[in-house]
C-alpha cells in the first residue's frame, strides 16, 4: 500500500540489510495502520533472511484520525521489535521528531542515533514535563540530553551518523545464528602496545589494542566512568568494556550489563579491562546500585561467549568481582605486573585493622597487607589470575586467548530466562 513510510533493502560491504524511512512531508510522518503494516512486513522479511533492520525516524506520532487502529498499529511495530531482539541487530536513527510511542520504538532497538540539529527524541514533550520545565531551561528532547541519559548511543551530523552507522554494522553479525566474519587484517597480532599503561582515557587504550587502531564506542555520553564499544582483534569482532574511573556507579553497571547481553545474544566475545577501586558514594548511585550490580553479575555469569579479563590497574572489593572476575565466569584472566588485587587500599585496610595503633604501626601494617594481599602474584598463586603479563604484550595475549576460546561451548541450566 502507498503510505508515508518507505521500505527497502540493500547491502553494506556485501552484507544484506533492511531500511525503513518515515516521510514527514506526508501527513507529518504519522503512524497509521498501513504505515505500520509496511514496517512489520519489512521485519518479517528481515527475520526470514537473518539481516539487520535500520529505521530512519521522523515521525509526528500516532495518527489521530485513525484512533485505536493507529494505536494497534504502533503496538504491532513494537511487538515485531521485541520478537526480533536478540535475533537480528536493530538500529534506529532520529533525524526529526520522535515522540511519544515512537520513542519506545527507538528504545526497543539495539542502538540509537540522534541528529544534533533537528533530532528530537522524547516520551513527553519538554513543556509537558513537570516542574514548569521549558526547553530553554532543560531541553529533554535534545540530542545532548538523550546522549547523557544513554538513550542515544551516538549523536552528530547526518554525515557523521551514517559514517558511524556503517562502521558499527561492519562489526556486527547479520543475525544470532552466525558467528561474526573474520576479516583479514595486516595488523600484526604480536604488535607491542607501548606505553598503554600511561593512558588515562581507556577508549584510547582500547583503540591501541584494536586492529588498525579502530574502536567504535557506544553510549559515550552515558556513564562516563565506563567505556563500551566494538573492535576487531586479529580480524574477529569483540565487545570491549573498560573502567574509565576509579569509582563504579550504578549507571556504569547498567551500561556494562546491557553490552554483555547484546554480545552474548550475537556470539560476540567480551574483553574486559579492569581498573576500579570502589563504588560511587552518592544518593543517586545508592538508590539503584545493588539492583544494577545484580543485573551485571547475572549478565557475566549467564553469558556463554568467550570472556577474557585483564586487570589493568587496581581491582578492589566488590567492584572487582563485578568486572568479569574469574569468580563470575571469566574464561581467562590476565593481569599487568604492577596490578593490585584485594579488598581495599592497603592504607585504608591498615587503619581498620590497627585502629588504635600509632602511625608507624599503621604504616608497617599497610606495607605488610600490600605485600601479602594486594600483590598480583598472590592472586595468581590462588588461581584468580591465569597469567601475569607486561602491558606492552596486552594485544598478543588477548588475541591468543580469543583464538584458544574460539570453539568454546558452555551449557546453562534449562530454564526460560533469568528473573533478574
Amino acid at each position: 500500500p502507498s503510505e508515508v513510510g518507505i521500505t527497502c533493502y540493500g547491502t553494506e560491504e556485501c552484507n544484506l540489510g533492511y531500511v525503513y524511512r518515515q516521510d514527514s512531508s506526508v501527513l507529518n510522518g504519522t503512524i497509521g495502520e498501513m504505515h505500520a503494516r509496511k514496517i512489520t512486513g519489512l521485519y518479517r522479511l528481515a527475520m526470514k533472511t537473518g539481516a539487520p533492520v535500520i529505521g530512519l525516524i521522523d515521525c509526528g506520532g500516532v495518527r489521530l484520525e485513525e484512533s485505536t487502529d493507529a494505536l494497534n498499529a504502533m503496538g504491532a511495530v513494537m511487538k515485531c521489535e521485541a520478537l526480533a531482539s536478540g535475533v537480528i541487530p536493530q538500529i534506529t536513527a532520529v533525524f526529526g521528531t520522535c515522540g511519544g510511542g515512537m520513542s519506545i520504538v527507538t528504545a526497543l532497538s539495539d542502538f540509537t542515533y540522534v541528529e544534533t540539529s533537528k533530532g528530537r527524541l522524547f516520551l513527553n514533550a519538554p513543556d509537558a514535563v513537570c516542574c514548569e520545565n521549558k526547553t530553554d531551561k532543560c531541553d529533554t528532547a535534545s540530542a545532548d540530553f538523550r546522549f547523557g541519559t544513554g538513550e542515544a548511543d551516538f549523536i552528530g551530523t547526518e554525515a557523521e551518523i551514517f559514517a558511524n552507522m556503517r562502521a558499527l554494522i561492519a562489526m556486527l553479525p547479520g543475525n544470532n545464528e552466525v558467528n561474526g566474519e573474520i576479516v583479514p587484517t595486516n595488523d600484526d597480532p604480536n604488535r607491542a602496545v607501548t606505553n598503554i599503561e600511561n593512558l588515562k582515557d581507556m577508549s584510547l587504550a582500547l583503540a591501541m589494542i584494536a586492529d588498525n587502531g579502530i574502536f567504535t564506542e557506544v553510549k559515550k555520553g552515558y556513564a562516563k566512568g565506563t567505556v563500551t564499544g566494538f573492535m576487531r582483534l586479529n580480524g574477529e569482532t569483540v565487545g570491549a568494556i573498560a573502567n574509565n574511573s576509579k569509582e563504579m556507579k550504578s549507571s556504569d553497571a547498567k551500561k556494562i550489563a546491557s553490552m554483555i547481553r547484546f554480545c552474548d545474544a550475537y556470539s560476540i566475545p567480551v574483553v574486559t579491562l579492569v581498573n576500579t577501586e570502589k563504588f560511587g558514594q552518592c544518593p543517586c548511585t545508592e538508590k539503584t546500585m545493588a539492583d544494577n550490580s545484580a543485573a551485571l553479575v547475572n549478565a557475566y555469569a549467564m553469558a556463554t561467549v568467550p570472556k577474557v579479563t585483564l586487570i589493568a590497574g587496581k581491582a578492589y572489593g566488590t567492584p572487582y568481582i563485578l568486572m568479569g572476575s574469574k569468580a563470575i565466569g571469566a574464561d581467562m584472566v590476565y593481569a599487568w605486573s604492577k596490578a593490585e588485587i584485594g579488598m581495599m587500599d592497603a592504607n585504608a585496610a591498615a587503619k581498620i585493622m590497627y585502629a588504635d595503633s600509632d602511625a608507624e604501626t599503621i604504616k608497617k601494617g599497610a606495607e605488610e597487607f600490600k605485600a601479602l594481599q594486594q600483590n598480583v602474584n598472590s592472586a595468581a598463586a590462588r588461581g584468580y589470575v591465569d597469567t601475569i603479563i607486561e602491558p606492552a604484550d596486552t594485544r598478543k595475549y588477548l588475541i591468543g586467548a580469543l583464538d584458544m576460546l574460539y570453539t568454546k561451548r558452555e551449557m546453562r541450566p534449562d530454564k526460560k530466562h533469568a528473573s533478574i
